[in-house]
């Protein structure tokens, strides 16, 4: 049987039926979902401004960069950030630890340092899982 990049080796392979019709797409035939996920950039986030709010480019550039500035001053005071209905983002400190080098097994020691955590609402969860409908549209 020939190695299908991405299948584990012991993957059995679905019958796929011979009578499909020439409408039919490779989507239609997927059996896996892609691995890849769509990304949200923050100059997207500034055209849905521009075409949903009316603000003009640049203003809305610039809120974009605003928002995201003040998150990031905000976690680097070592503050935690709440967004009502979407999530936390909280400072965390990590404790120094032994570690180990993999390739050579030699003990090392890691740092004490802080992390950026992420936890989402109990709504943002229940929209992506499909539990709830999603937030209207502004459009």
């Amino acid at each position: 049987m020939p190695k299908v990049p991405g299948f584990a080796a012991d993957a059995v392979p679905l019958p796929i039926e011979h009578n499909m019709s020439t409408e039919d797409t490779v989507a239609d035939r997927t059996i896996l979902p892609s691995l890849e996920t769509p990304t949200l950039t923050k100059a997207e986030l500034a055209d849905m401004l521009f075409e949903r709010l009316g603000l003009n480019k640049r203003e809305s550039k610039d809120m974009v960069e605003a928002f995201f500035e003040l998150v990031h001053s905000t976690l680097v005071q070592g503050e935690d950030v709440k967004l009502s209905g979407f999530g936390n983002f909280n400072i965390r400190r990590k404790a120094p630890r032994p570690g180990r080098n993999p390739r050579t097994g030699e003990s090392i020691p890691i740092n004490a340092r802080n992390v950026v955590t992420f936890h989402a609402s109990h709504k943002l969860k229940a929209i992506v899982q499909g539990d709830a409908p999603p937030a209207q549209d502004l459009a």
